[in-house]
């Protein structure tokens, strides 16, 4: 039975970090749209126009702490006094190329920020759940062909990638050390990990992310410039990962099993994987005009080629599938935005309205649909 149809949140207390960023307020809305009572911890908005303002989430909080998660004395009261159910953490340096720019900060906040939430989590002494958001950029990226599994080998070479790598370590060795899976009757707290990326929705403003250029370039007549057209990633909708995430969730949160205290990848089906230059015709295609060029610069920072992500174990033992294709997604964002345009007050409707229709999808027969024939 999927989450939405058991009401697994109503009533719960989250501790919510990253909450005024693009995934963190579309989830925020999401939890308190399911019963959720949910206590933001977060630094202000990373953008002047953001999906946390525009949408209203602030309102809905029941409360909203503005301050970083490295301020180790501020965020042990915050969570003390939320007395969580279960903790997200999603704050962190989201950026590939800002990680090349600051890289010491990019492991200081992604790495001692995520043990600084791990502690607090400690410092607690009650039961809880938690699942730390790390990314599909966690895996040392070999340019396989093949999706990189939970298991595989962990440190990508650039800054971002490589912080990422070492907070998984961290939080597998904070498992081990300190919630070891064989004593949760004793400690009560069920941690996991999840990992997605190359995420797409509306209300994203964040500085170099390929649609977030598209919509400046698009709604100022401008033509799209495309830094890697022949990169390869798995695209997926803001709400098929949240709903991943969601979904392990509420096995954490209802259940003392094991088996759900690991690492979990969270992408598309296969087939949903597309080159940069594929998802920007489609995304051209569904705005209704414009154009793109090749920008690409061989003196650019490097980026991975290849990245894939298998998702079978979420598949098999979440019973978690995706169900928008790719095409959909796009359909979708390109809704949210053109909707921006014409009424920015009205976006948490339109948002509700999204998260609504995903709701539908998810309780439908849509994730039946074989993995061939998701993109349209």
């Amino acid at each position: 039975m999927h989450f939405a149809e058991h009401r697994v949140f109503e009533g719960k207390r989250v501790f919510l970090t990253g909450h005024t960023g693009f995934k963190g307020s579309w989830l925020a809305l999401w939890l308190h749209s399911l019963g959720a009572e949910v206590t933001g911890y977060s630094l202000k908005p990373p953008t002047d126009t953001n999906h946390f303002s525009v949408a209203g989430i602030q309102s809905i909080l029941s409360q909203h702490h503005v301050a970083d998660i490295r301020d180790k004395p501020t965020l042990d009261a915050a969570m003390r006094e939320a007395k969580p159910d279960l903790v997200l953490h999603l704050a962190a340096q989201t950026v590939v190329r800002t990680g090349y720019e600051i890289p010491r900060e990019t492991f200081d906040v992604n790495v001692m920020g995520t043990i600084d939430v791990l502690d607090a989590i400690r410092a607690l002494e009650q039961p809880c759940a938690a699942l730390m958001i790390t990314s599909d950029k966690c895996y040392e990226n070999v340019e396989q062909v093949w999706g990189y599994r939970e298991d595989d080998a962990l440190g990508e070479h650039d800054p971002y990638g490589g912080s990422k790598g070492a907070a998984e370590i961290a939080i597998r060795s904070y498992r081990h050390s300190f919630f070891p899976t064989d004593r949760i009757h004793d400690h009560g707290v069920r941690l996991a990990s999840a990992r997605a990326g190359n995420v797409i929705g509306g209300g994203d403003w964040t500085k170099h992310a390929l649609l977030v250029d598209a919509v400046h370039a698009l709604t100022n007549n401008q033509p799209i410039e495309i830094r890697s057209p022949k990169a390869l990633r798995p695209w997926q909708h803001v709400l098929q990962c949240l709903s991943g995430y969601l979904t392990l969730a509420s096995k954490l949160v209802q259940s003392n099993d094991s088996q759900f205290c690991s690492g979990w990848n969270i992408g598309p089906m296969p087939g949903n994987e597309l080159q940069v230059q594929d998802v920007i015709e489609h995304f051209i295609e569904c705005w209704g005009e414009g154009e793109y060029v090749d920008a690409s610069d061989p003196n650019q920072l490097p980026e991975a080629n290849i990245l894939r992500l298998c998702i079978d174990k979420a598949i098999w033992k979440l019973q978690w599938r995706p169900c928008w294709s790719t095409h959909h997604s796009l359909v979708k964002t390109v809704e949210w935005y053109q909707a921006y345009r014409q009424d920015p007050r009205q976006m948490r409707a339109v948002s509700l309205s999204q998260i609504a229709e995903y709701e539908l999808a998810l309780q439908s027969n849509a994730h039946q649909i074989p993995a061939a024939t998701l993109f349209e």
